[in-house]
Formats: structure tokens, sequence, C-alpha cells
């Protein structure tokens, strides 16, 4: 009789268990094997639409001009906004240390010199080998190198302008000391047709941007007035600050006087590159499964009873959506609850069904 149960309740635990790990399947009809899922209701977005985007006037020739050697700033002749013209004297350091090292490398050419000079006149006495005369010449022309490289050195602890241009930013101040090569002014230039508006683009719109699509632009500095541009460069990497990819619009006609480096901008560009099918679909990103990065799998239906799996390609990815660029041509309703206990064909009944947003 005890045998009896244990054997009964052994039986039992599988059971418990295996009502533990599924969700509860209901039907509106009764129904034992329906599944409980939400759904949306797909609607296409023209994929040629047009796209608005902002970002920040800029040129393509910015540099950030630096010292070859550290000191300490002895003097900086110009600040932020300040016009220059090439060749123009920006900054100096101080010249003390420089200049003792140009005057030591100097006595030591000289003692060089003195050096060689002896031991060829030994060595024509045949009292120095020529093995020392040899070797005097190399630490001449090793001392000679020296100064070549000091009074380089001494060249570049001064800026110029490398050309026509402006001031962009003073990154240090005079009395501070610097490191070699550590940036001290950056300037761009004056050139009209080199302004570009530099914005961000999400994954998707990177993908449908093309190089030459044209833009309008406007900006508050010329209310009601549009400036045109083309897309000049698409970042081929996110950008490491800012999480997004980047675009360059370069104005093409003439650059309006009231523009500068920084000034805030807003751009509507009309891509020319156009999805299979013509459009494509927003979608939240939990309906996506089993997504590489290209492809994925969602679950659709269109008669609200049974679910269908389809296999999806991903344009682009965002912080809570996904875009389908092809794969939900033929479907009418996402599932977007209940997708993780579906197979394909499964039963479903739709307990709370949403309206899809654009």
């Amino acid at each position: 009789m005890k045998t009896f149960k244990y054997t009964s309740l052994l039986l039992c635990i599988p059971l418990m268990y295996a009502c533990k790990s599924h969700p509860t399947k209901v039907s509106q009809n009764g129904g034992a094997d329906t599944i409980p899922v939400q759904t949306i209701l797909l609607k296409q977005q023209n994929s040629n639409a047009a796209m608005a985007v902002s970002g920040q006037f800029t040129t393509d020739d910015e540099v950030m001009l630096s010292f070859k050697t550290g000191g300490i700033i002895n003097s900086l002749n110009v600040k932020e906004g300040d016009a220059v013209k090439k060749g123009q004297l920006l900054a100096t350091l101080n010249l003390t240390e420089i200049d003792a090292q140009v005057q030591q490398a100097s006595l030591s050419v000289e003692k060089a010199q003195r050096d060689y000079q002896r031991i060829q006149n030994l060595y024509k006495d045949s009292v120095a080998t020529l093995e020392q005369l040899q070797n005097s010449k190399t630490a001449l022309q090793q001392t000679q190198q020296q100064l070549n490289m000091a009074k380089y050195n001494r060249q570049y602890s001064e800026i110029h302008a490398s050309k026509d241009g402006y001031i962009l930013r003073k990154l240090a101040n005079a009395g501070q000391l610097v490191t070699a090569g550590a940036p001290v002014l950056q300037t761009n230039g004056a050139e009209t047709n080199k302004w570009i508006l530099r914005v961000g683009i999400s994954d998707s719109e990177w993908t449908r941007l093309q190089l030459n699509d044209p833009a309008q632009i406007q900006t508050t500095a010329f209310p009601g007035q549009i400036l045109y541009g083309i897309i000049s460069r698409k970042s081929e990497g996110v950008d490491a600050v800012t999480g997004t990819f980047s675009a360059d619009i370069t104005l093409s006609g003439k650059k309006p006087k009231g523009i500068a480096a920084g000034m805030f901008g807003k751009a509507i560009i009309t891509p020319s590159y156009t999805v299979i099918g013509g459009s494509e679909w927003q979608i939240p990103y939990e309906a996506l499964l089993d997504g590489d990065g290209t492809t994925g799998y969602v679950f659709v239906t269109d008669d609200n009873k049974t679910a269908h799996k389809v296999k999806v390609v991903v344009a682009g990815i965002n912080k809570s959506t996904v875009t389908i660029s092809t794969g939900l041509e033929n479907a009418k309703a996402l599932i977007i609850s209940g997708s993780a206990y579906l197979t394909d064909n499964s039963a479903i009944v739709v307990q709370s069904p949403k309206t899809a947003s654009k």
C-alpha cells in the first residue's frame, strides 16, 4: 500500500514542474493549447521620406597647433575669434632653456672640430692611426647633427599660422607649462567653400544616406533663409562621445558672412537610396528573436488565431525600436508579447490588442 502511494507521488512531481514552467494557456473558446499574446498592427513607412537632422557648423580644415618641444609659454598673441594670416606669429615659448641647448650643441661642435683637426695633423705625422682619425671625424659629424636638431627645435618653439583663417579655441595661456605636441590653439581655414554642417545620424539613417544626397539647411542666424548642400562624408564608425554616427553636409553655394564655427543648424536631407519594396517598418526591440545584426525572426498573425514565424532583414537598430526593411510585406499584425512560448503555427488568443504608432 505504501509503495503505491510513493509511486503516485513521484508521478505527480513532473506534472507539477511542467505546470510551473509554461504560461497559462487559455482561449476565448476554452481551448487548452491556445497561448495568450499581444499584437500591434503593422504599418509601412516610406523609406524615401525626407530626413530631419541637426548639428554644428565647422570646416574640414581644422588644425590643432602645438609646439615641437615642451616649455613655458612666453606669449599668446591672439584670442578666440581672431582672424589670422598665413605665417603670422601666434605664440612663443620661453627660449632660455632652448637657447642654452643650442649654445651647448654649438660648443660641442667647436670642440669636435678642434679634436678632428689635431688628429688630422697627428695622422699626417704618422703618430695617430687611421681608426683614430675616422673616430674623430664621426664624433664631429654627430655633434653637427645635434646642433641641427637643437636649431630645428628652437625654430618650432614658435607657432605660426599655417593658412589664412580664424582662431576657434585657445587651449593654453601665457605662463603655462606645456608638453611637446600638446594642443595650444585650434584654427580653421577662411575659404568659403570649406564650411560644412556636421550632423548626428542613427543606424537606419546611416544606411539610407548616400554621398551627394541633397540637403536644405536653416539656421537661427538667418531666419527664413535656406542654404543648400550635399552629403560629402559618412562616418565609418560610431562616435565614442555621442554614441551615434555622423555625416558632413558641405555647403554648395556661397557661405553667408554670419556663419561661424560651432553655430547650430538644421537640415532636411532627401535620401536617394531606395529600400527594397519602397518601405520599412519600425517594430519594438523585444519583438525581434534570434537577431544577428542583419537578420532575425518575428511572429506575426493574419487572423488573430494562428502565429507564423517569419524571417526579416534588419536595416537598423535604435534605442527601443528595430527598423525592418523586408520580411513583413504580407503580414497584418505583429506579436509583441508571448513570443517566447510560440512555435510556427501555434494557436493564439489576442488579449489586449494595441494600435501601432507611426
